[in-house]
């Protein structure tokens, strides 16, 4: 059949072209897609860890910053106290204040303490810290209670000087505590963001590499293949990496393949039921004149005639029947069974008959069935399945193929186990090949043979479930090939039970 080309239709880029405009820019998916994503939450991840080292650091900071002033007035406490017994004059005391920041200076000495420097003097202090042994979590708490509610408060501060028993202590309002710690905070805010940014941006670019970049392939060729699945060109071609996004490349690649198979495959079957449906009309008209043609056969008086009319009957009355249902494949299931309780041995033997096995060839069909077995099925739907495992087992045998010395014979068995039936087929011929094996009742892919469609095994287990049995290939230790078939009776109602055994009666 043959197909225009995309290019002879104008209106087969519009599609292209909508997609191409609502497309976003490269730009736009790198931050907003998942590099973007991953950008933000880096940056964000890396804050809540500086913020978590903020606390510890700038209650450092406020011990260190204390300190420093500690040891500056300790020093100059030293000098003081090196001047005994004159004391130092009033102005000289204000300077070495203002020096050390403090409003006054206190010298813990053997015991005692001696007040060396003092001005403006405060009534009352806020807050004490003793700088001998701070705990982390008491750091923590008091440089947040700096930072909130500190710059108006007078605050006491002492401490060891050096190793020795000497102690110092000051007085002095915490405006320059807070003001420098919050310079500092501001500091590592700053810092916080360039490093976050910059760590960020790092991990930004080698994942968007590693793993951004391939996985934007992979969603890039299924848009592609979804858009146009036929086209060989849209089959993703992954790297021989050995990580997981390779290994996930290398499964679409085999998907998209396999789909494209498929839908090869499906277009086919839809050319040839169209082609399938035309023949079967014209062929349905012809077997309807040789229906009325073969009637007449009936009327002459010839000993062979009237032996083989009959047959010949029955065999173009299942041609017209099959015509008529030739396409029920392609539909949901198969017309329901007509079920009744038939003579097996009689069905068998009409399968004989329809294979006119040449007496020529060499091959035996043997049939090992009672002759007042009855199974419960639609004898037309059953006629079919065991005439397509027949006719499969008499090429295998007229290929020429087989176990040397062997005879040649296809034999039907049939035995009743309770309400089952199990039917058999088996033939002495060259086995079923492993391909056809692992695609059984596969259409199109379990045919043994070369040139064939495997549509028989397909439209038998069809069959055979539609009345609630099984169909199975048996496993058997010599040549050949065996299938075994069950079917079950249909359940009998209590009313119908009753009514039968009523009229028995």
């Amino acid at each position: 059949m043959p197909t225009r080309d995309q290019g002879d239709n104008p209106s087969a880029e519009i599609p292209a072209a909508g997609e191409a405009a609502r497309a976003p820019c490269p730009s736009a998916r790198m931050f907003g897609g998942l590099s973007g994503k991953l950008l933000w939450l880096t940056v964000v991840f890396i804050m809540l860890a500086e913020i978590l080292i903020f606390f510890p650091s700038v209650a450092s900071m406020r011990l260190r910053w204390l300190q420093d002033r500690l040891n500056t007035a300790a020093a100059a406490a030293i000098v003081i106290d090196g001047l005994q017994p004159v004391e130092l004059p009033r102005a000289l005391q204000k300077e070495t204040l203002e020096a050390t920041g403090t409003k006054a200076i206190v010298l813990r000495k053997e015991g005692t303490s001696r007040l060396l420097a003092t001005t403006d003097m405060p009534a009352s202090v806020d807050e004490a810290y003793d700088l001998t042994d701070v705990p982390p979590v008491t750091a923590i708490r008091d440089a947040l209670d700096t930072l909130i509610l500190g710059g108006s408060r007078i605050i006491r501060v002492y401490g060891p000087v050096g190793d020795t028993n000497t102690g110092v202590e000051v007085v002095m309002k915490d405006r320059q505590l807070r003001t420098a710690m919050f310079a500092y905070s501001r500091n590592v805010l700053l810092l916080s963001v360039l490093i976050s940014l910059f760590t960020a941006t790092l991990i930004f670019f080698a994942i968007n590499r590693i793993l951004i970049g391939p996985i934007r392939r992979l969603t890039g060729s299924m848009q592609q293949f979804s858009s146009d699945p036929e086209n060989p060109a849209h089959i993703y071609i992954g790297d021989g990496g050995r990580d997981e996004l390779a290994v996930a490349g290398r499964n679409l690649t085999s998907m998209q393949m396999e789909l494209q198979k498929t839908l090869k495959q499906q277009k086919n079957l839809a050319a040839l039921g169209l082609a399938v449906s035309k023949i079967n009309h014209d062929m349905r008209n012809i077997l309807a004149s040789a229906q009325l043609m073969s009637d007449r056969l009936v009327d002459v008086d010839d000993p062979m005639v009237k032996s083989f009319a009959p047959k010949l009957l029955r065999t173009i009355d299942r041609a017209v029947g099959y015509t008529t249902e030739v396409l029920s494949y392609g539909k949901a299931s198969e017309s329901a069974p007509r079920r009744r309780h038939i003579r097996l041995l009689e069905l068998i033997q009409d399968v004989k008959d329809m294979l006119a096995i040449d007496p020529q060839s060499g091959i035996e069909f043997a049939e090992q069935i009672g002759a007042e077995l009855e199974v419960d099925a639609d004898g037309e739907q059953l006629f079919r399945v065991i005439h397509n495992l027949c006719r499969n087992a008499l090429q295998a045998l007229t290929s020429g193929e087989g176990a040397a010395g062997s005879a040649r014979r296809i034999t039907v068995s049939a035995q009743r186990v309770g309400s089952v039936v199990s039917i058999t087929v088996d033939d002495t011929g060259p086995g079923m090949p492993l391909k056809a094996r692992q695609n059984l009742f596969a259409a199109f892919r379990g045919s043994a043979r070369s040139g064939g469609t495997g549509l028989g095994l397909t439209i038998a287990r069809e069959l055979v479930l539609a009345h609630g049995g099984t169909i199975a290939l048996v496993e058997k230790p010599t040549v050949g090939t065996q299938f075994r078939i069950e079917i079950p009776d249909r359940p009998v109602s209590l009313e119908d039970y009753r009514s039968r055994t009523h009229i028995e009666k």
